[in-house]
């Protein structure tokens, strides 16, 4: 299966989630998140050749583990995973061709939309301590998706794989004396009328915090967009958003 590389852009908006402790020596950060979403946009075959679907709202699962030292030129590691599950129907108002299939004006479709990803990311820490911290970095983010539309009679389905480049920036800002901190993240692309953005803000609160271990408790808000021009043969324009709850643990 052919891999489509995309052309990213500059830059971003906010992010990370995790702990304001600066990591003198190694750091290890491990975290996942419930991530409860409504999807909503279309798809198809092509840019002119989309059909929006009315999809269900779906509890989606995101881990990530990150590796941070102390070395200046050599950047840090970032391997995050998210799920993007859904199902959904629509009565398509024109006709729509799918997998070699068309499927007239007026027909109810029902469809599954089975995405994931796992975002690899190198990044550099500008300022890691109790009340900042900020990164900034690029990340290869590793598309995977299975698409399949029916009606009563007629089934077709596709598979769609592609490398997506972005930028990727961080930003944690600790509230001195309270245990919390206010963090915002986010990978995003932008290019030839295609846009793709992952970004979450949100607060953590810090429920032990020695040398040896950190754990923290999250809970924010996150919302993906994949406004996509031909990966395998696949556009879309999907936004996924919602509240989400999560853990991170630093050792």
């Amino acid at each position: 299966m052919k891999k489509t590389f995309l052309a990213a852009s500059v830059a971003a908006l906010m992010c990370g989630s995790g702990s304001a402790q600066a990591d003198t020596l190694l750091g290890l950060y491990i975290g996942g998140q419930i991530w409860a979403n409504e999807a909503s946009g279309s798809f198809g075959e092509g840019i002119d050749d989309q059909a929006v679907f009315d999809f269900d709202d779906k509890n989606q699962s995101s881990f990530y583990v990150a590796f941070e030292h102390p070395i200046p030129l050599i950047p840090n590691i970032k391997i995050a995973s998210t799920t993007l599950d859904t199902v959904g129907g629509s009565e398509i108002l024109g006709s729509f061709k799918f997998d070699n299939v068309t499927y007239s004006s007026q027909t109810t479709l029902d469809t599954t939309l089975d995405a994931s990803f796992v975002d690899y990311t190198l990044y550099y820490e500008v300022f890691d301590n109790d009340l900042l911290t900020f990164d900034f970095g690029l990340t290869a983010r590793d598309l995977d998706a299975y698409i399949q539309v029916s009606d009563a009679s007629t089934s077709s389905d596709s598979d769609v794989s592609g490398i997506i480049p972005m930028a990727y920036i961080s930003t944690i800002v600790g509230l001195p004396f309270t245990g919390l901190n206010v963090f915002a993240e986010a990978n995003f692309m932008s290019y030839d009328d295609q846009t793709v953005y992952d970004a979450q803000i949100g607060v953590s609160y810090a429920i032990l915090d020695n040398i040896a271990v950190d754990f923290d408790v999250t809970l924010g808000y996150r919302t993906v967009k994949m406004e996509i021009n031909d990966i395998d043969d696949f556009y879309s324009d999907l936004t996924y958003d919602g509240f989400f709850a999560g853990a991170i643990v630093h050792f």
